[in-house]
């Protein structure tokens, strides 16, 4: 199944991976880069919720930004090899 999704996301997953530098990774950088993705789809959820109670449309701009950031993060989180995750972090 992780292949799968890797296959799935590998153009995203490609930008993230494929630097030649070198890399300082720890397993905090993962658990930490899951969390902040998680923050960042509530964020935008409340955020997407509050616009369409309000009845404004401009609220949906920051919800798909929020969005985006967060499933990137989540994606990198747990389908990414520790350089994809490093280079998040941009340790080297």
């Amino acid at each position: 199944m992780k292949n799968a999704l890797r296959k799935l996301f590998a153009p995203i997953l490609n930008i993230f991976e494929n630097s030649k530098d070198e890399y300082v990774y720890k397993e905090s950088h993962r658990t930490i880069l899951i969390a902040v993705g998680s923050l960042f789809l509530v964020l935008s959820g409340a955020g997407g919720w509050v616009a369409v109670q309000a009845g404004q449309a401009g609220g949906a701009f920051p919800a798909i930004i929020f969005g985006l950031i967060g499933l990137v993060c989540l994606i990198v989180g747990f389908l990414g090899n520790d350089k994809a995750v490093a280079n998040i972090w941009k340790n080297r």
